[in-house]
């Protein structure tokens, strides 16, 4: 069993948890990591309080790959109110605008749905954790404040039209990361020319990952017992997590070099991260090769 003592488990890994909706990532994160009493763990990928679904919670030194999952896709479910713009963007905010839309036919939102597709400038909202001097905008926006932010080139690699009906609209969203759905569904609002705002928002594609690879945080509660033995079986394996980085086994003596932060010379490779294997398959970390020779990025040994 991992090493217990009173600031929590030396535990290592990946939950995949279906956040639910109303809950900050934050406290998502603090619940799950109360729950299996780990010493240290992180999130990757914020969704907002009013959005549902995939949200992995690194435990440990699986803190260390984060960065590398926020690279991903990500795919969303989204439904969004035609006629209505608020500040957040959101149904959670004040209405700024109401515009008919009853004129609208479904051909024309679909149309117009779609024409978002590709390689597109967003604005991100003032309502988001980005920062500006070290304030979160969110929090500047609480107080009234407006800041200029500059468009930025994100990927929105498909969309799926599902449905309309009395001026709700549903998609199904494949985006690059950095992609806010909340200005997705607020631009084609502003296209259609009658606002738009997002009334339920779920993730439920995360890189390779499927919102049914996800457990609840009321089932993992339900698996809580005396020595952790049930809910460490939801425990997922921090490399399984990265299944687009290449892998490279080295022996014991580059073992050494490599935790002493020295690059060893590889077998021909491409220059590229890869994930670090001893010669017993144990996972060490991620590196990058560069020019045949391996150094260290995030190295999961103490």
């Amino acid at each position: 069993m991992p090493r217990r003592n009173s600031k929590g488990r030396d535990i290592n890994g990946v939950i995949l948890l279906d956040k639910d909706t109303g809950l900050s990532s934050n406290a998502a994160l603090q619940k799950v990591k109360r729950l299996f009493f780990a010493k240290k763990a992180g999130h990757t990928g914020a969704l907002d309080p009013l959005a549902s679904g995939i949200l992995p919670i690194c435990l440990g030194q699986a803190t260390k790959i984060a960065r590398f999952l926020l690279n991903y896709n990500k795919r969303y479910f989204v439904r969004g109110q035609l006629g209505i713009a608020t500040d957040t963007l959101d149904c959670e905010g004040q209405i700024i605008r109401i515009k008919d839309f009853t004129q609208l036919k479904t051909a024309q939102i679909q149309t117009t749905a779609l024409s978002f597709q590709g390689n597109i400038k967003q604005v991100p909202p003032m309502y988001s954790a980005l920062k500006k001097n070290g304030q979160p905008l969110y929090k500047l926006a609480r107080k009234g404040i407006n800041i200029k932010r500059k468009a930025r080139t994100v990927s929105i690699h498909n969309i799926d039209f599902l449905d309309y009906k009395n001026g709700i609209f549903d998609l199904e969203v494949l985006c690059s990361k950095g992609t806010y759905i909340r200005s997705l569904i607020a631009d084609i609002g502003d296209k259609l020319g009658c606002g738009a705002h997002v009334v339920e928002l779920r993730r439920i594609g995360f890189a390779h990952i499927d919102i049914s690879d996800t457990i609840k945080f009321c089932d993992l509660e339900a698996l809580k017992n005396d020595d952790f033995s049930q809910l460490d079986t939801k425990i997922c394996k921090s490399e399984d997590m990265l299944p687009n980085i290449h892998n490279i086994a080295i022996n014991n003596q580059q073992v050494v070099d490599i935790c002493y932060g020295r690059k060893v010379r590889v077998e021909k490779q491409s220059n590229n991260l890869v994930k670090i294997f001893d010669e017993n398959a144990v996972f060490l970390g991620i590196g990058v090769v560069k020019n045949n020779y391996l150094q260290p990025e995030r190295l999961f040994v103490s």
